[in-house]
């Protein structure tokens, strides 16, 4: 609308006026998930095309493949476990990108629960341990797992299950970045908050049914938009101050910068909703009572048992700032690992990087990705 006004659209006040009305339009939620948009990308001297294969079409996800056209080498196949926590898997784009220079990289899509039709039936906690072996199996042996956030506990389950069954697709590696194996080691608000009531005050208060007009009406689930407004509450500042550099950006005609601020509220904004026995059961057995840690998970009546991890080679990744899951939480997965050796265990603490910035952003980039790769390399 600002070009169709010619060189008045550029005078100071109708700027800061369509800069107030980008902001507004920008701030509405969405359900549906943004697109990947990788369409290509650099490995070795070439560029080349990437798109996108559906290997499973499961109920509640798709293993997606970010298949490359034109690579004359094999490379590390890896499945990126994206986390179910209120946004798409998308949210993990950057991560896809710079893994994909090297990698072939799957990745776990998930759907939202509100378009899952109730016959497809429930999905709780030990279902996404299932998923992820089923993945890992759908992609045969030799591959590696990188887990993001609030699946490392699930994924490392899945890992140690299929350890002790001795199971030919049991990750080469596994990479657990920012994951809550032990929220006691260093609590933070999203631990203070999850214990402050007892479970069944979350059932009562949180759980909502899906409205019939939806593919997954009748359903029952955590909205999304509430754990969006959990997270944004945490940092009201930082977000309020990224919301007037955007708006001073727009104003001021530097629509480059400004877009990359709005592309991250576009993603940060699309919500997905979660079945509420995923996001009840992960509450009690991840953050309130850390069966993990204290080596009492179990799934489906089946002990996990950590210490079967004996070909696994094990990095875990935490960021000096991070205020999700702080210093502590994620390391605690090697005193678990107790059939690891110790050439096989690695740790990197990202000094200045939070939670984001451990897997996206230049840090994501320039120094924790190098760790990645060299574990990934070691073990393929």
């Amino acid at each position: 609308m600002r070009d169709s006004m010619g060189p008045v659209g550029e005078w100071p006040l109708q700027r800061r006026m369509f800069a107030l009305m980008d902001i507004f339009q920008g701030a509405r939620l969405t359900h549906k998930r943004p697109a990947y948009g990788i369409d290509q990308v650099r490995t070795g001297n070439a560029v080349v095309s990437v798109r996108e294969e559906v290997l499973l079409d499961l109920p509640f996800g798709n293993l997606l493949h970010f298949a490359k056209d034109d690579v004359d080498t094999a490379q590390p196949r890896v499945l990126l476990v994206a986390p179910m926590s209120g946004h798409f898997s998308t949210l993990l784009r950057a991560t896809v990108r710079t893994l994909l220079s090297d990698h072939d990289v799957y990745i776990t899509d998930w759907k939202n629960a509100r378009d899952v039709p109730l016959s497809a039936g429930p999905f709780g906690f030990d279902d996404y341990i299932d998923y992820v072996i089923t993945f890992l199996q759908e992609m045969g042996p030799g591959a590696h797992l990188f887990s993001v956030c609030q699946p490392c506990v699930p994924a490392f389950a899945a890992v140690a299950l299929m350890a002790e069954d001795g199971d030919a697709a049991t990750p080469r590696s596994m990479t657990l970045m920012g994951g809550p194996i032990d929220p006691r080691a260093a609590p933070t608000a999203v631990n203070d908050l999850s214990n402050e009531k007892p479970i069944e005050w979350f059932e009562k208060n949180l759980i909502t049914t899906v409205p019939m007009r939806y593919a997954g009406g009748g359903r029952r689930v955590y909205p999304g938009f509430l754990q969006l407004s959990a997270f944004m509450s945490m940092n009201l500042e930082r977000h309020g101050a990224q919301h007037r550099e955007l708006y001073q950006l727009l104003a001021d005609g530097k629509d480059v910068e400004a877009d990359k601020i709005k592309s991250f509220y576009q993603e940060y904004f699309a919500v997905l909703d979660m079945t509420s026995e995923f996001y009840l059961e992960t509450v009690d057995r991840v953050f309130q009572r850390t069966l993990l840690a204290k080596g009492e998970l179990t799934h489906r009546g089946r002990p996990v048992n950590p210490g079967a991890i004996r070909s696994t080679a094990l990095l875990t990744v935490e960021g000096e700032k991070d205020d999700v899951c702080a210093v502590g939480q994620t390391a605690a997965a090697h005193a678990l690992c107790t059939g690891l050796r110790p050439h096989l265990k690695r740790h990197h603490l990202q000094i200045g990087a939070g939670h984001y910035g451990v897997f996206s952003g230049r840090k994501w980039e320039k120094e924790v990705f190098p760790q990645v790769r060299n574990m990934i390399l070691a073990m393929n």
